[in-house]
């Protein structure tokens, strides 16, 4: 990813996600502004960067990664385009999905892509937003319990409110692709 291509990230971020208004976040906490992820991890150009950002964040971490993945919904466009930018480097990392809850039918499984990540592959769990870090390490344990190695967080947007703290206090390491104030100021 290129300054131009990273700057035109903020950029879209800015004009699609980004609202100063009140919210009640999901952690429960009040806040005077949002960020939306999902409006520029779906959009044409957006999602192209973000696969091209999020790819360059996995590779920070001690290799091989063999998977990312998180909570659907927002990690869902992440992953994908995570997915696509690593193997249009000739990389083979595959995209998974957490569910909610268990699928109601059939195998009643909690993991989507499951046959592409055999028990002990090395996975990035990839989120939209960071507030507090609650959302990732649910999906960290999520991930734990199917038998993955989680060797990592990534996140579009850390809000700065004690995510990356809380992250690492649980031993887990994150990445920021943006911060709230690379973004905003």
């Amino acid at each position: 990813m290129t300054q131009e291509e990273r700057n035109e990230l903020i950029e879209i971020i800015r004009e699609l996600s980004y609202e100063q208004r009140e919210v009640t976040l999901a952690s429960g906490r009040k806040s005077n502004f949002y960020f939306d992820g999902k409006q520029t991890t779906l959009h044409a150009r957006g999602g192209l960067l973000v696969g091209k950002a999020f790819w360059q964040e996995v590779k920070q971490f001690e290799g091989p990664i063999h998977g990312v993945g998180g909570l659907t919904l927002g990690a869902d466009p992440i992953a994908t385009a995570t997915s696509i930018a690593a193997c249009l480097e000739g990389q083979s990392v595959h995209a998974f999905i957490i569910r909610k809850e268990p699928k109601g039918h059939g195998t009643g499984q909690w993991l989507e892509g499951r046959k592409n990540l055999p028990p002990g592959s090395r996975v990035v769990i990839v989120e939209d937003v960071t507030t507090t870090g609650g959302s990732s390490m649910k999906a960290v344990e999520r991930a734990q319990e199917e038998g993955l190695e989680v060797v990592g967080i990534v996140t579009l947007v850390d809000r700065e409110e004690g995510a990356r703290e809380n992250i690492e206090g649980q031993g887990q390491k994150l990445r920021a692709v943006l911060t709230r104030t690379q973004v905003v100021g």
